[in-house]
């Protein structure tokens, strides 16, 4: 996921946090900073070392304290199958649901919209008796560059890092 102007979104956080009344404290305002310099989605013990650079002490609590507020906010968002978050660029949506597209062999993470989508889910769960609360549409496969990739058969004559292996799923 790319992100074009980091301090832009860390200042529409603050501002919404401000209009929503809550705290971004220091720790989720750097947590949300760490997160912007992603370039996919990152684990929390992942975050929790880049977090002790700045603060020595942190512990896991702080930081699973951090995301489920940022969570809360709809300011990340929390890619079940691999246990780990990617940044929103939504944030004044803060109940959307979004399809998050994984490369299975960068990690990059994208996220589209998902109109249409929502409604069909809610048809469904609705004919099936299902109280739906919470949705997260993931899909697994290989990003434009890495199935450039891994279509290459000149693997002795081109630039590209074949040493990547696609995670298997």
């Amino acid at each position: 996921m790319t992100l074009n102007n980091p301090e832009k979104l860390l200042s529409q956080a603050e501002e919404l946090c401000q209009q929503r009344n809550v705290r971004l404290t220091p720790q989720r305002l750097e947590v949300l900073r760490l997160m912007t310099q992603q370039p996919g989605a990152i684990s929390a013990y992942d975050l929790l070392d880049l977090l002790r650079v700045s603060e020595p002490q942190a512990k896991p609590p702080t930081v699973y304290r951090a995301l489920d507020f940022l969570l809360e906010q709809g300011f990340i968002h929390r890619v079940e199958s691999a246990n780990s978050y990617v940044l929103c660029h939504h944030f004044e949506e803060p109940s959307h649901t979004s399809a998050l597209f994984i490369c299975d062999r960068c990690g990059l993470v994208t996220e589209k919209t998902t109109d249409g989508i929502e409604e069909r889910l809610a048809k469904l769960a609705m004919e099936s008796g299902f109280d739906l609360r919470h949705s997260v549409v993931e899909a697994h496969g290989l990003c434009a560059e890495c199935k450039v990739v891994e279509t290459c058969d000149s693997h002795d004559r081109c630039d590209h890092d074949h040493s990547i292996v696609v995670k298997k799923r």
